[in-house]
């Protein structure tokens, strides 16, 4: 039996996760961080994209996280985030567009507020457009 670690996923409106996994990979704003159990202590912010549980057997689980806060101890991995998703619950034409809505807010500009706010919202809508793609290609394969 392989070690786990407990997950906890949790968002402003709802605990999306609880339970054991062998490995969590998430988007870290450096770049995307793989945790196994007794990895070191962490804290670190997240930027917009997926979340992967792999579960023991092997089957894996996909979130959306809009950022937030990911947070490890040896044994135990927390994912503090406004808005998180489970990939299955991903409305793929709203983020569609939302992702159009967002490019020409950015081609029009007017200021550099609404700018920083359009490239915000243009990179949660691509990450969720990833995640729903993953899950598509996950659902081929298995």
């Amino acid at each position: 039996m392989a070690m786990t670690l407990h997950v906890d996923i949790v968002s402003a409106e709802k605990e999306l996760y609880s339970g054991p996994a062998e490995m969590v990979t998430a988007p870290g704003e450096l770049g995307e961080l793989g945790i196994l159990p007794r990895h070191s202590q962490l804290l670190t912010r997240l930027k917009p994209g997926q979340v992967r549980i792999k579960l023991q057997g092997g089957e894996e689980q996909l979130f959306y996280v809009s950022g937030g806060l990911l947070e490890v101890q040896p044994r135990l991995v927390t994912i503090l985030s406004d808005t998180a998703e489970r990939a299955r619950d991903l409305d793929e034409a709203a983020a569609q567009s939302a992702k159009q809505r967002a490019e020409k807010a950015i081609a029009a500009h007017k200021s550099d507020v609404e700018y920083a706010k359009a490239k915000t919202e243009l990179s949660e809508a691509i990450a969720q457009l990833q995640t729903i793609e993953r899950l598509r290609k996950a659902r081929k394969s298995g």
